[in-house]
Protein backbone atom coordinates (compact mmCIF):
# COMPACT_ATOMS: atom_id res chain seq x y z
CA UNK A 1 0.00 0.00 0.00
CA UNK A 2 1.03 3.62 -1.01
CA UNK A 3 2.01 5.75 1.91
CA UNK A 4 2.56 9.71 1.93
CA UNK A 5 6.12 10.57 2.80
CA UNK A 6 6.58 14.09 3.57
CA UNK A 7 10.13 15.39 1.41
CA UNK A 8 13.11 16.46 3.21
CA UNK A 9 12.51 20.02 1.96
CA UNK A 10 8.71 20.19 3.39
CA UNK A 11 10.61 19.30 6.54
CA UNK A 12 13.50 21.76 6.47
CA UNK A 13 11.10 24.68 5.74
CA UNK A 14 9.11 24.15 8.62
CA UNK A 15 12.27 24.36 10.82
CA UNK A 16 13.58 26.99 9.05
CA UNK A 17 10.10 29.13 10.08
CA UNK A 18 10.41 28.10 13.62
CA UNK A 19 13.94 28.71 14.03
CA UNK A 20 13.46 32.43 12.42
CA UNK A 21 10.48 33.25 14.47
CA UNK A 22 12.27 32.24 17.87
CA UNK A 23 15.48 33.84 17.28
CA UNK A 24 13.72 37.30 16.70
CA UNK A 25 11.92 36.75 19.85
CA UNK A 26 14.46 35.85 21.91
CA UNK A 27 16.37 39.06 20.86
CA UNK A 28 13.84 41.17 23.46
CA UNK A 29 12.69 43.01 20.75
CA UNK A 30 9.83 41.05 19.27
CA UNK A 31 6.85 42.64 20.80
CA UNK A 32 7.88 45.84 18.87
CA UNK A 33 8.46 44.62 15.55
CA UNK A 34 5.77 45.06 13.20
CA UNK A 35 5.36 44.73 8.80
CA UNK A 36 2.70 47.46 8.92
CA UNK A 37 3.75 50.47 7.22
CA UNK A 38 5.49 53.78 8.75
CA UNK A 39 2.31 55.67 10.08
CA UNK A 40 0.40 52.26 11.40
CA UNK A 41 3.38 50.59 12.40
CA UNK A 42 5.74 49.75 16.23
CA UNK A 43 9.13 50.85 16.75
CA UNK A 44 10.75 48.44 14.88
CA UNK A 45 9.45 48.28 10.88
CA UNK A 46 10.32 45.05 9.16
CA UNK A 47 10.57 44.42 5.68
CA UNK A 48 10.91 41.53 3.71
CA UNK A 49 10.94 42.66 0.38
CA UNK A 50 13.33 40.01 -1.55
CA UNK A 51 16.74 40.85 -3.02
CA UNK A 52 18.74 39.08 -5.42
CA UNK A 53 22.33 39.82 -3.69
CA UNK A 54 24.13 42.13 -0.99
CA UNK A 55 24.20 45.94 -1.78
CA UNK A 56 20.95 46.16 -2.53
CA UNK A 57 18.69 48.84 -0.85
CA UNK A 58 15.33 48.83 0.27
CA UNK A 59 13.52 52.21 0.30
CA UNK A 60 11.38 53.64 3.54
CA UNK A 61 9.33 56.43 2.56
CA UNK A 62 8.39 59.42 4.91
CA UNK A 63 5.14 61.53 3.99
CA UNK A 64 5.27 64.39 6.69
CA UNK A 65 1.92 66.00 8.02
CA UNK A 66 0.44 68.89 6.68
CA UNK A 67 0.43 72.07 8.96
CA UNK A 68 -1.22 74.87 7.01
CA UNK A 69 -4.03 76.41 8.19
CA UNK A 70 -5.70 76.12 4.78
CA UNK A 71 -8.47 78.45 3.76
CA UNK A 72 -11.89 79.43 4.49
CA UNK A 73 -14.89 80.96 3.41
CA UNK A 74 -14.58 82.17 0.14
CA UNK A 75 -11.61 82.71 0.14
CA UNK A 76 -9.51 81.01 -2.96
CA UNK A 77 -7.41 78.15 -2.51
CA UNK A 78 -5.83 78.04 -5.85
CA UNK A 79 -2.02 79.11 -5.24
CA UNK A 80 -2.26 78.69 -1.75
CA UNK A 81 -1.90 75.04 -1.50
CA UNK A 82 0.52 72.93 0.81
CA UNK A 83 4.28 70.89 -0.55
CA UNK A 84 3.43 67.57 0.15
CA UNK A 85 6.56 67.26 2.73
CA UNK A 86 8.59 63.69 1.54
CA UNK A 87 11.51 61.89 2.31
CA UNK A 88 13.11 58.35 1.89
CA UNK A 89 15.65 56.44 3.24
CA UNK A 90 17.06 53.56 1.62
CA UNK A 91 18.06 50.69 3.86
CA UNK A 92 21.37 48.36 2.27
CA UNK A 93 21.08 44.55 2.97
CA UNK A 94 24.27 42.06 3.21
CA UNK A 95 24.84 38.52 3.76
CA UNK A 96 25.47 37.18 7.56
CA UNK A 97 26.43 33.69 7.89
CA UNK A 98 27.70 31.09 11.04
CA UNK A 99 28.16 27.41 10.86
CA UNK A 100 29.32 24.88 12.78
CA UNK A 101 31.11 21.27 12.02
CA UNK A 102 30.60 18.72 13.47
CA UNK A 103 32.56 14.86 12.92
CA UNK A 104 30.45 12.32 11.49
CA UNK A 105 31.17 10.22 14.44
CA UNK A 106 29.43 12.44 16.57
CA UNK A 107 26.56 13.26 14.27
CA UNK A 108 23.29 12.56 13.23
CA UNK A 109 22.88 10.79 9.96
CA UNK A 110 20.45 12.62 8.28
CA UNK A 111 20.03 16.75 7.43
CA UNK A 112 17.30 17.21 9.53
CA UNK A 113 19.10 16.17 12.76
CA UNK A 114 22.08 17.73 11.84
CA UNK A 115 20.14 20.71 11.54
CA UNK A 116 18.81 20.48 14.85
CA UNK A 117 21.91 19.23 16.42
CA UNK A 118 23.35 22.70 16.08
CA UNK A 119 20.38 24.80 15.92
CA UNK A 120 20.66 25.24 19.53
CA UNK A 121 23.93 27.35 19.11
CA UNK A 122 22.84 28.75 15.88
CA UNK A 123 20.10 30.32 17.33
CA UNK A 124 21.70 32.05 20.15
CA UNK A 125 24.12 33.34 17.66
CA UNK A 126 21.40 35.05 15.68
CA UNK A 127 19.52 36.25 18.38
CA UNK A 128 22.97 38.36 20.07
CA UNK A 129 23.26 39.30 16.15
CA UNK A 130 19.68 41.05 15.98
CA UNK A 131 19.69 42.59 19.45
CA UNK A 132 23.20 43.84 18.81
CA UNK A 133 22.38 45.37 15.32
CA UNK A 134 19.06 47.32 16.81
CA UNK A 135 20.92 48.62 19.98
CA UNK A 136 23.68 49.87 17.32
CA UNK A 137 21.06 51.37 15.34
CA UNK A 138 18.66 52.84 18.29
CA UNK A 139 22.51 54.79 19.50
CA UNK A 140 23.47 55.28 15.24
CA UNK A 141 24.57 58.85 14.65
CA UNK A 142 22.70 60.58 11.29
CA UNK A 143 25.03 62.05 9.59
CA UNK A 144 23.70 63.51 6.44
CA UNK A 145 20.60 64.85 5.00
CA UNK A 146 19.78 61.30 2.51
CA UNK A 147 19.46 59.12 5.18
CA UNK A 148 23.55 58.49 5.99
CA UNK A 149 24.42 56.81 9.71
CA UNK A 150 27.42 55.96 11.60
CA UNK A 151 27.51 53.41 13.70
CA UNK A 152 28.43 55.28 17.40
CA UNK A 153 31.44 53.50 18.19
CA UNK A 154 33.31 54.14 15.02
CA UNK A 155 31.48 57.88 14.40
CA UNK A 156 33.65 60.83 14.19
CA UNK A 157 33.13 63.82 16.58
CA UNK A 158 31.82 65.79 13.20
CA UNK A 159 29.44 63.10 12.85
CA UNK A 160 27.99 63.39 16.76
CA UNK A 161 27.85 67.13 16.64
CA UNK A 162 26.35 66.53 13.31
CA UNK A 163 23.79 64.31 14.95
CA UNK A 164 23.42 66.65 17.78
CA UNK A 165 22.44 69.76 16.05
CA UNK A 166 20.42 68.21 13.79
CA UNK A 167 18.13 66.21 16.89
CA UNK A 168 17.93 69.46 19.31
CA UNK A 169 14.30 68.76 20.13
CA UNK A 170 14.64 64.84 20.32
CA UNK A 171 17.92 65.04 22.89
CA UNK A 172 17.67 65.06 26.20
CA UNK A 173 21.07 65.38 28.51
CA UNK A 174 20.27 65.14 31.86
CA UNK A 175 17.24 66.40 33.87
CA UNK A 176 17.53 69.65 31.47
CA UNK A 177 16.34 70.64 28.68
CA UNK A 178 18.73 73.36 29.43
CA UNK A 179 21.55 71.11 29.00
CA UNK A 180 21.42 70.43 25.25
CA UNK A 181 24.50 72.03 23.30
CA UNK A 182 25.01 71.66 19.88
CA UNK A 183 28.60 69.87 20.60
CA UNK A 184 28.10 66.52 21.66
CA UNK A 185 30.51 66.23 24.23
CA UNK A 186 29.84 69.86 25.87
CA UNK A 187 26.42 68.68 26.17
CA UNK A 188 27.79 65.03 27.79
CA UNK A 189 29.55 67.15 30.00
CA UNK A 190 26.65 68.64 31.33
CA UNK A 191 25.23 65.66 33.16
CA UNK A 192 26.60 64.98 36.37
CA UNK A 193 26.54 61.86 37.86
CA UNK A 194 23.25 62.46 40.14
CA UNK A 195 21.29 63.24 37.30
CA UNK A 196 20.22 59.27 37.35
CA UNK A 197 16.98 57.79 35.24
CA UNK A 198 14.27 58.94 37.29
CA UNK A 199 10.31 58.72 36.47
CA UNK A 200 10.63 62.98 36.35
CA UNK A 201 13.32 62.93 33.66
CA UNK A 202 12.12 59.76 31.75
CA UNK A 203 8.81 61.76 31.51
CA UNK A 204 10.37 64.92 30.22
CA UNK A 205 11.58 62.73 27.40
CA UNK A 206 7.91 62.30 26.95
CA UNK A 207 6.88 65.35 26.98
CA UNK A 208 9.68 65.96 24.39
CA UNK A 209 8.28 63.24 22.48
CA UNK A 210 4.90 64.56 21.80
CA UNK A 211 5.92 68.41 20.71
CA UNK A 212 9.30 67.43 18.32
CA UNK A 213 8.99 68.40 14.85
CA UNK A 214 8.29 65.95 12.94
CA UNK A 215 6.22 64.72 15.90
CA UNK A 216 7.23 61.34 17.61
CA UNK A 217 4.11 59.05 17.23
CA UNK A 218 3.34 56.87 20.37
CA UNK A 219 4.05 53.31 19.65
CA UNK A 220 0.14 51.98 20.96
CA UNK A 221 -2.94 53.98 21.11
CA UNK A 222 -5.50 51.93 23.02
CA UNK A 223 -8.77 52.78 21.58
CA UNK A 224 -10.84 55.91 21.98
CA UNK A 225 -9.86 56.37 25.62
CA UNK A 226 -6.76 58.58 24.67
CA UNK A 227 -3.84 56.15 26.19
CA UNK A 228 -0.75 56.51 24.68
CA UNK A 229 2.36 54.66 25.18
CA UNK A 230 5.93 54.92 24.37
CA UNK A 231 8.98 52.29 25.10
CA UNK A 232 11.84 53.25 27.10
CA UNK A 233 14.84 50.89 26.75
CA UNK A 234 17.44 50.53 29.53
CA UNK A 235 20.77 49.19 29.88
CA UNK A 236 20.73 47.22 33.47
CA UNK A 237 22.72 50.97 35.22
CA UNK A 238 19.34 52.98 33.98
CA UNK A 239 16.82 50.37 34.89
CA UNK A 240 18.33 49.72 38.16
CA UNK A 241 17.81 53.09 39.23
CA UNK A 242 15.03 53.84 37.53
CA UNK A 243 13.69 50.58 39.92
CA UNK A 244 14.96 52.07 43.00
CA UNK A 245 13.20 55.99 42.35
CA UNK A 246 11.02 56.58 45.17
CA UNK A 247 8.18 57.70 42.83
CA UNK A 248 8.48 53.89 40.83
CA UNK A 249 8.61 52.27 43.90
CA UNK A 250 5.73 53.80 45.38
CA UNK A 251 3.55 53.20 42.78
CA UNK A 252 4.77 49.52 42.63
CA UNK A 253 4.16 49.17 46.28
CA UNK A 254 1.12 51.17 46.76
CA UNK A 255 -0.68 51.35 43.11
CA UNK A 256 -0.59 47.71 42.25
CA UNK A 257 -3.15 44.77 42.24
CA UNK A 258 -3.00 42.26 45.13
CA UNK A 259 -5.57 40.24 44.23
CA UNK A 260 -5.68 37.41 41.57
CA UNK A 261 -2.07 37.33 40.64
CA UNK A 262 -0.55 40.56 41.33
CA UNK A 263 2.22 39.44 43.47
CA UNK A 264 3.59 37.61 40.80
CA UNK A 265 3.17 40.59 38.45
CA UNK A 266 4.92 43.24 40.36
CA UNK A 267 8.34 44.19 39.56
CA UNK A 268 9.12 44.08 43.31
CA UNK A 269 8.97 40.26 43.52
CA UNK A 270 9.16 39.17 39.96
CA UNK A 271 11.62 41.14 37.62
CA UNK A 272 10.07 42.79 34.45
CA UNK A 273 9.21 45.95 32.52
CA UNK A 274 8.27 48.86 34.13
CA UNK A 275 5.60 50.83 33.60
CA UNK A 276 4.33 54.56 34.55
CA UNK A 277 3.31 57.82 33.30
CA UNK A 278 2.11 55.73 29.39
CA UNK A 279 5.74 54.35 29.25
CA UNK A 280 6.93 51.37 29.44
CA UNK A 281 10.41 50.71 30.49
CA UNK A 282 12.07 47.24 29.11
CA UNK A 283 15.77 46.47 30.47
CA UNK A 284 17.83 45.21 27.98
CA UNK A 285 21.38 44.57 29.59
CA UNK A 286 23.89 45.05 26.54
CA UNK A 287 22.79 48.42 26.01
CA UNK A 288 25.85 49.11 28.61
CA UNK A 289 28.08 47.01 26.94
CA UNK A 290 27.83 48.95 24.19
CA UNK A 291 27.61 51.92 25.72
CA UNK A 292 31.36 51.59 27.05
CA UNK A 293 32.32 50.48 23.90
CA UNK A 294 30.87 53.69 22.15
CA UNK A 295 32.99 56.12 24.72
CA UNK A 296 30.29 57.17 27.15
CA UNK A 297 32.49 56.20 29.93
CA UNK A 298 33.82 59.20 32.05
CA UNK A 299 32.75 61.93 29.83
CA UNK A 300 29.51 62.91 31.94
CA UNK A 301 30.38 65.94 34.71
CA UNK A 302 33.30 65.20 37.05
CA UNK A 303 34.22 62.77 34.84
CA UNK A 304 31.24 60.72 35.45
CA UNK A 305 29.90 57.46 33.65
CA UNK A 306 26.91 58.26 31.31
CA UNK A 307 24.55 56.11 29.50
CA UNK A 308 21.70 56.18 26.82
CA UNK A 309 18.05 55.71 27.48
CA UNK A 310 16.13 55.14 23.99
CA UNK A 311 12.01 56.38 24.65
CA UNK A 312 10.84 55.45 21.27
CA UNK A 313 7.70 55.53 19.83
CA UNK A 314 6.55 54.40 16.06
CA UNK A 315 9.59 54.23 13.09
CA UNK A 316 12.40 54.15 15.07
CA UNK A 317 14.41 52.14 13.86
CA UNK A 318 14.01 49.14 10.68
CA UNK A 319 14.90 45.99 9.50
CA UNK A 320 15.04 44.96 6.24
CA UNK A 321 15.30 41.29 5.20
CA UNK A 322 16.61 40.05 1.81
CA UNK A 323 16.78 37.03 2.70
CA UNK A 324 15.44 35.41 6.44
CA UNK A 325 17.45 32.75 8.00
CA UNK A 326 18.49 29.61 5.27
CA UNK A 327 20.17 26.39 6.49
CA UNK A 328 23.10 25.32 4.21
CA UNK A 329 24.74 21.74 4.94
CA UNK A 330 27.85 20.68 3.50
CA UNK A 331 28.86 16.92 3.53
CA UNK A 332 32.50 17.58 1.47
CA UNK A 333 34.37 18.29 3.79
CA UNK A 334 36.95 15.26 4.81
CA UNK A 335 35.70 13.25 2.60
CA UNK A 336 32.66 13.70 4.47
CA UNK A 337 33.60 12.76 7.45
CA UNK A 338 33.44 16.65 8.78
CA UNK A 339 29.41 17.28 7.56
CA UNK A 340 28.98 21.19 8.58
CA UNK A 341 25.34 23.13 8.98
CA UNK A 342 25.60 27.06 8.47
CA UNK A 343 22.82 29.73 8.53
CA UNK A 344 22.92 32.54 6.06
CA UNK A 345 20.65 35.79 5.94
CA UNK A 346 20.57 38.64 4.22
CA UNK A 347 19.31 41.73 6.26
CA UNK A 348 20.40 45.59 7.13
CA UNK A 349 19.07 47.43 10.69
CA UNK A 350 19.02 51.14 10.70
CA UNK A 351 17.79 53.79 12.55
CA UNK A 352 15.16 55.56 10.38
CA UNK A 353 15.89 59.35 9.86
CA UNK A 354 14.90 61.76 7.12
CA UNK A 355 15.98 65.13 6.15
CA UNK A 356 18.72 64.62 9.03
CA UNK A 357 16.43 63.82 11.85
CA UNK A 358 15.63 60.63 13.76
CA UNK A 359 12.18 60.10 13.41
CA UNK A 360 11.21 57.99 16.33
CA UNK A 361 13.44 58.06 19.35
CA UNK A 362 13.95 60.82 22.09
CA UNK A 363 17.94 60.00 22.59
CA UNK A 364 18.07 60.89 26.42
CA UNK A 365 21.82 60.77 28.42
CA UNK A 366 22.04 60.11 32.25
CA UNK A 367 24.40 59.12 34.83
CA UNK A 368 24.46 55.88 35.13
CA UNK A 369 27.52 54.88 37.77
CA UNK A 370 28.75 51.25 37.99
CA UNK A 371 27.55 49.00 40.62
CA UNK A 372 30.17 49.54 43.57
Amino acid sequence: MAEVVLATASQRQTWVTTYFQEYVRQSRFMPYMTNADLNKGGIILTRFELQDGAGKTINIPFIGRLKAAGVTGATVLDGAEEDLTNYNMPVAVDWRRNGVRVPKSTSFMTEINLLNAAKDALQVWEAEKIRDDIIKAFMQAVIDLNGGVANWDVATAAQKNFWTAANSDRILFGNLISNYSATFLTGAGNVAAAAKASVANISLAKRIAKIADPRIRPFRATGGDGREFYVAFHGARTFRDLKADSTMVTANTQARARESEGMKDNPIFQDGDLLYDGIIHREVPEIDDYAAIAGLNGIGAASADIRPIFVCGGGAAAIAWGQEPTPRTDYVKDYGFRPGVAIEELLGVKKINFNGVQNGIVTMFVGAAADS
